[in-house]
């Protein structure tokens, strides 16, 4: 029965001295014999990979147990992976159980690795988002606001990505305006990060859009476990352009959400938040266009109202002028005619035209003098001495600026006050606005 063994074979193998050569290779013969093809679970701790493409590291118990076993993983095996190991991760490998001769040293020759599963993923996807928001990497506070009408957007996805239909069909129906330019990039797997980092790097550094959507479809914690890597966390962090990310479903969170300036539920709604529709941008300009033809409309009937009351104002001197020039037009007519006549008809009615010119000149007086005098009546009643001799003054400053309201006095001030019969200057002592 395996396991058991005679004393004969006990006694035999206790008679034979081993070489250590012998020794380290009869035990690796039999531990590939007895665990040729094993799957093993653990964490990964030290992970390395050597220019030759081997890749070597250890796996510590998965529960935390004081155990570890030492792995190896050649290019081949490494070449199949799918993600990039890193210390921490909880993998499951498979291969086999080794010694290596030359140190005498138990290892594991990897075959195949893949993750452990959405719990240690989750657990790291956890511990990630603590030390990048520790770092204020999440603040709201560092968020740029999205422009309100851009002109140009970028995308960042792949190529062959449903995303990127969905993001056109949504411009092309909503806002046929603007103009997209897509980066591509891989959006899963181990070269993922490196490649989404660089498309954002690249459109920052061509400056050729004012937003950029970062964008893939749904799926599990493993296919979107590109947009939480580090490296394109910090890429859009340090993005100048606004970022709008949209990433798997509805319910769907990763840290690249929590990086970006505005965290998109799928990658249509990041489209539809991106730029504002064209019929709610045409129904804006309407409707501003309104208002301002109503507004120009108004100032305009209101010039025109000043224009009309200020000619009629400049109208009426003028009217009183053409009045005189008419009449002084007529009198020069006359006498044109008076000088016309004979000599003999000018002696005869010499007596008859003098009387008539005298009382012509006398009426003429008259008029002018009545005229003068209601003009001077006029003046003599706007004359401020006139309001002055009614009981009121007329105040100023030191400067002689005219003071008006009590805003413009403070106690203490030195002021003047012309009466109709001088002028007193004064200090004020008090100041009480009215507040009716």
């Amino acid at each position: 029965m395996a396991g058991q063994f005679d004393p004969g074979a006990i006694a035999a193998a206790q008679r034979q001295v081993w070489d250590v050569a012998a020794l380290v290779h009869a035990v690796g013969d039999a531990l590939e014999t007895r665990f040729a093809a094993c799957a093993v679970k653990g964490e990964i701790s030290g992970f390395t990979r050597a220019a030759s493409g081997h890749c070597y590291f250890s796996l510590k118990d998965a529960e935390g147990r004081p155990a570890l076993v030492r792995c190896a993983m050649f290019r081949r095996a490494a070449g199949l992976l799918d993600f990039a190991p890193a210390d921490g991760q909880t993998v499951v490998v498979r291969g086999r159980v080794a010694i290596y001769e030359l140190r005498g040293e138990l290892q594991f020759v990897v075959e195949a690795m893949q993750r452990g599963g959405a719990g240690a993923l989750y657990e790291q996807f956890l511990l990630l988002k603590a030390r990048l928001e520790a770092e204020g990497l999440f603040s709201a506070a560092r968020k740029r606001p999205l422009p309100a009408f851009p002109r140009r957007v970028g995308v960042v996805t792949s190529l062959g990505a449903a995303a990127l239909h969905d993001v056109a069909s949504a411009f092309a129906r909503r806002a046929p305006h603007v103009e997209l330019v897509v980066y591509p990039s891989l959006v899963q797997g181990a070269d993922a990060p490196p490649a989404l980092a660089a498309a954002i790097e690249q459109a920052n550094r061509r400056a050729e859009v004012e937003l950029l959507i970062v964008c893939r479809g749904g799926g599990s914690l493993e296919d979107l476990w590109a947009f939480n890597d580090e490296r394109v966390v910090r890429a859009i962090v340090a993005s100048r352009l606004p970022i709008v990310c949209g990433v798997g479903h509805e319910t769907d969170i990763t840290l690249a959400d929590f990086a970006a300036d505005l965290r998109a539920p799928t990658p249509t709604a990041a489209a539809e938040i991106a730029a504002p529709s064209r019929s709610d941008c045409l129904g804006a300009l309407q409707a501003a266009f309104a208002t301002l033809r109503q507004r120009v409309q108004r100032a305009l009937d209101d010039r025109r109202q000043r224009l009309d009351r200020a000619a009629l104002r400049i109208a009426r001197p003028a009217d009183a002028l053409q009045r005189e020039r008419q009449r002084l037009a007529t009198l020069q007519h006359r006498l044109a005619l008076a000088a016309r006549h004979s000599a003999a008809a000018r002696a005869q009615h010499e007596r008859q035209v003098a009387m008539r010119l005298r009382r012509a000149v006398a009426v003429l007086r008259s008029l002018h003098q009545q005229r003068l005098a209601a003009h001077a009546a006029r003046l003599d009643a706007l004359d401020p001495r006139r309001v002055l001799a009614r009981g009121y003054a007329w105040l100023s400053d030191a400067n002689g600026v005219a003071l008006t309201t009590t805003a413009q006095l403070g106690p203490g001030q030195r002021i003047g006050a012309t009466l109709a019969d001088g002028r007193i200057s004064a200090d004020v002592v008090e100041v009480t606005p009215d507040r009716g």
